[in-house]
């Protein structure tokens, strides 16, 4: 009997204590750098004051900024939660190990200022910073501090958004919009509006739509995305949606009215274009709605067979 127990003991200490501090210090599992360890320094202060930007990009470039009145007053923390720092909640992780680089979207290699400048115009429904403003500065200073063990080319597990399985029907906007009212509207409203905290100039909780909400040309438009970001954090500080539902609260979010603008030179090579992007033109013959909605499986059939 006491082998036993001991057999049983040594498992749970090598399982339950031993192994996740072994995962922990592996190479590959990245947790963001403490901002108790940035120095007291001119270089210091500047990525503090990048942490203050993408924390609340309202207060100095929103409607009311500080700074300038370039942003619809989102801040950048309310699509990279945690000031970029949470586990799937689209971080910064991986970001500066892998800019400049190519993106499909533009058709050419892309900086760290340029990602900036889109997220400025796509998401805040706002205009671009100066690249050479301390604004800017302060903003890629941040970044790359929070990325500074990741090496180049490198992307840690947790990076960006969670990739879900295509569903195999089209997401159901009815279904989201009960998903929506039952999960979501103590913090975001019934009306998708959002909700400010003391100051009333600082969203706690973003608008989902609306004039104050991301654009037509957002990445997280894009349903694959928004599904993604909804399943891995949604509810805030209590993700227990399970993936069918987050295709779907994701459908009847982006369903509703928000501000349009046409990006003509997106995706040069149609090829490249992904499935949910739901502007044509298109390299295939399905129509918006599918594209929007899905399913997205036959799309992708469709295009590995003209292959």
């Amino acid at each position: 009997m006491r082998l036993v127990v001991m057999m049983l003991f040594i498992f749970w200490t090598v399982t339950v204590v031993l192994m996740p501090i072994a995962c922990r210090n592996d190479k590959a599992y990245w947790t963001p750098p403490d901002t108790a360890d940035i120095s007291h320094t001119a270089a210091g202060e500047l990525v503090l004051y990048g942490r203050e930007l993408i924390a609340r990009t309202a207060v100095y470039l929103g409607p009311e900024g500080k700074i300038a009145n370039i942003s619809n007053g989102m801040n950048c923390q309310n699509c990279h939660l945690e000031a970029g720092t949470k586990f799937l909640g689209n971080n910064y992780a991986a970001a500066a190990a892998n800019y400049p680089r190519f993106r499909e979207r533009s058709g050419m290699v892309e900086s760290l200022e340029k990602k900036i400048n889109d997220c400025l115009i796509r998401s805040l429904n706002g205009t671009a910073l100066d690249s050479n403003s301390r604004e800017m500065r302060a903003m890629i200073a941040y970044i790359k501090w929070v990325g500074k063990d990741i090496a180049k080319g490198h992307r840690p597990p947790g990076s960006g958004i969670k990739e879900l399985p295509y569903l195999p029907r089209a997401a159901d906007t009815i279904k989201g919009k009960m998903i929506f009212e039952r999960e979501c509207v103590q913090c975001h409203g019934r009306d998708g509006s959002g909700k400010y905290d003391s100051s009333g100039i600082n969203y706690l909780y973003p608008p989902l739509w609306g004039i104050h909400s991301y654009n037509t040309g957002a990445g997280i438009f894009r349903l694959t995305k928004l599904a993604g970001f909804v399943k891995a954090n949604m509810p805030f500080g209590n993700a227990y949606l399970s993936e069918e539902e987050a295709w779907d609260v994701a459908a009847y979010v982006n369903s509703q009215l928000r501000p349009v603008k046409a990006f003509e030179g997106d995706w040069p090579l149609l090829s490249t274009k992904p499935v949910d992007v739901a502007t044509g033109p298109f390299p295939d013959t399905f129509s918006v709605i599918q594209h929007k909605y899905g399913p997205f499986g036959p799309i992708v059939q469709s295009r590995k067979k003209k292959k």
